[in-house]
C-alpha cells in the first residue's frame, strides 16, 4: 500500500517537474528571490554555477536535502529534510534552459494515509476479533451448556437426589449419546437403591413382625402355663376338693396350649414356603362339611350354604378344609347367638369365590385393617371370650390363601356384620 501511494506521489511530481522545472520560452525569466505562487510542491533550480533559485513556496518550515544527489537520471527518490528531523521526501530531477531543477513533495501525506489505514484497519481488525470472540464465546458456551446439566445433575445426585436426570440431547450427538447412557446408568443406579432400600424396609418390617410374633406368642403361651401351673398347686396343697374340676381344667388349659402351639408350627410351616399337595379338590364338598359340622357343634345357630355345582380348585384339601374351618370358627366365635352366618361358593371367569358373611355387630375400619394381623383381636364385641382363639386364625387364612396364588379381603362396617371374602386362581 506504501508503494502504491508513493508510486501515485512520483507520478504527480514528475507532471509537476514538467510543468514547474521547463517553462515556455515565452515566459519571463524567474527573478532571484523572487516569491512562487503558493503549492504543495517544493521547486529548486541551481544555475550551472551552483547558484541556487528559490521558487519554491515560501510557507514551507522544513526542506529537503538535496546536497550530494548527482544525476538521478529522471527516477525519483527518497530524502530526508535537512537537519534529519523532518518528514521525508520524494525528488525527481530534470534539467531545464536554467540549469538542473529538483522538484520534491513531502511524504506526510502518505504517512497520515497509511497511519490512517493502519488505524482504520486495527480499528476493523479489533472489531472483527471482539464480534469472532463474542460469537465464538456463545457457540461454545452453548457447545458446553449441556455439560454444565450433566455437572449439576451429578452434583445434585451426589447430594442424594437421584431422581435428577440429565435433559435429552440430540441423539445423534455425542453429548446426546452421552446424555442418554447417563440417564441409562442412573435408572440403574436407582433401581438398585430402591431395591436395596426396599430390602432394607422388608428386612426391618420382617424383624418387627418376628419380634412382635415371639412376644405375642410368649404371651399367649405363659396364659394356660400360669392356669395349669395355678391350678397344679391348688391340687398339690389340698386347697380344693374338687379334683375333677381341676383336673379338667388343666385339660382345657393344656388343650388350647397345644392348638396355639399347632398353629404356631403351621405359620412356620407357611412361612417357609413349603410345598403344598396340588389336587383337585371341590369347594362345594369342602364347605358343606365345614357347614355340617358346625352345626353340629352349634345346633341353635343358623348357619347356611349357597353353592353353585360343584366347584373345583386345585390347591391342598386339609389347607382349604382349614380357611373355610376358620373363617365359619371367626364368625360364630365373634358374633352374637342370635346372628346367621352364610357360606357362599362360586365360580367366575378364572376364579372361584368362597365367602363367609355375617349379620353381626362389624367392625371398625381400623379394626378391620389389621384384622389379618397374628394375634389381633379387637376390643369390641367380636372379641373373643374366654377360651376363645389366640389371634392367629385369619392369619393362618391369609397365608393359606396366598400360598394358592390367591387373595382374601374384608368388607364391613360397624353395624352391618363382616363379609370374608377368598379368590382362588382357577
Amino acid at each position: 500500500m506504501r508503494d502504491r501511494l508513493v508510486s501515485r506521489e512520483d507520478q504527480t511530481l514528475r507532471q509537476a517537474a514538467d510543468t514547474w522545472a521547463r517553462p515556455k520560452p515565452n515566459l519571463p525569466e524567474p527573478v532571484r528571490g523572487g516569491k512562487p505562487p503558493p503549492t504543495r510542491f517544493y521547486q529548486a533550480v541551481f544555475l550551472p554555477d551552483g547558484t541556487q533559485l528559490r521558487i519554491s513556496n515560501p510557507d514551507f518550515t522544513e526542506q529537503p536535502d538535496l546536497s550530494g544527489l548527482d544525476d538521478l537520471h529522471g527516477e525519483a527518490v527518497t530524502v530526508h529534510s535537512v537537519g534529519g528531523k523532518g518528514p521525508q521526501w520524494r525528488v525527481v530531477q530534470s534539467t531545464s534552459q536554467y540549469g538542473v531543477a529538483y522538484v520534491a513533495v513531502t511524504l506526510s501525506d502518505v504517512e497520515s494515509t497509511l497511519r490512517a489505514m493502519v488505524a482504520l484497519e486495527l480499528l476493523i481488525g479489533g472489531g472483527v476479533l471482539i464480534v469472532a470472540g463474542g460469537l465464538g464465546y456463545l457457540v461454545v458456551r452453548r457447545s458446553l451448556r449441556p455439560l454444565e446439566e450433566v455437572e449439576a445433575t451429578a452434583e445434585a445426585i451426589a447430594a442424594g437426589d437421584l431422581t435428577r436426570r440429565v435433559p435429552q440431547a440430540p441423539a445423534h450427538t455425542e453429548v446426546g449419546r452421552l446424555s442418554s447412557s447417563i440417564n441409562t446408568m442412573l435408572h440403574q443406579v436407582q433401581d438398585s437403591f430402591d431395591r436395596v432400600a426396599a430390602s432394607e424396609e422388608h428386612a426391618r418390617a420382617d424383624e418387627e413382625r418376628m419380634r412382635r410374633f415371639v412376644g405375642d406368642a410368649s404371651h399367649e403361651l405363659r396364659t394356660p402355663l400360669t392356669s395349669i401351673r395355678g391350678f397344679a398347686e391348688l391340687y398339690r396343697q389340698g386347697a380344693t376338693d374338687d379334683t375333677e374340676f381341676v383336673m379338667s381344667r388343666i385339660e382345657s388349659e393344656a388343650q388350647r396350649m397345644g392348638l396355639l402351639v399347632e398353629d404356631l408350627l403351621l405359620l412356620a410351616r407357611l412361612d417357609a414356603r413349603r410345598p403344598l399337595a396340588e389336587d383337585v379338590v371341590d369347594l362345594v364338598a369342602v364347605a358343606d362339611d365345614v357347614v355340617h359340622a358346625a352345626q353340629a357343634r352349634e345346633p341353635e345357630r343358623t348357619i347356611d350354604l349357597v353353592a353353585d355345582d360343584p366347584v373345583e380348585v386345585t390347591g391342598d384339601r386339609d389347607r382349604l378344609h382349614q380357611v373355610v374351618t376358620n373363617l365359619v370358627s371367626n364368625a360364630l366365635r365373634h358374633t352374637p347367638a342370635d346372628a346367621s352366618v352364610c357360606v357362599r361358593v362360586a365360580a367366575e371367569p378364572g376364579a372361584v369365590v368362597l365367602s363367609v358373611s355375617d349379620t353381626g355387630p362389624g367392625m371398625e375400619p381400623d379394626e378391620a385393617a389389621r384384622a389379618f394381623e397374628r394375634f389381633y383381636r379387637a376390643d369390641s364385641s367380636r372379641s373373643r371370650g374366654y377360651g376363645g382363639g389366640a389371634g392367629l386364625g385369619l392369619s393362618i387364612v391369609q397365608s393359606i390363601v396366598e400360598r394358592h396364588g390367591g387373595t382374601v379381603t374384608v368388607d364391613t362396617a360397624p353395624g352391618e356384620g363382616a363379609c370374608f371374602t377368598v379368590r382362588l386362581p382357577r
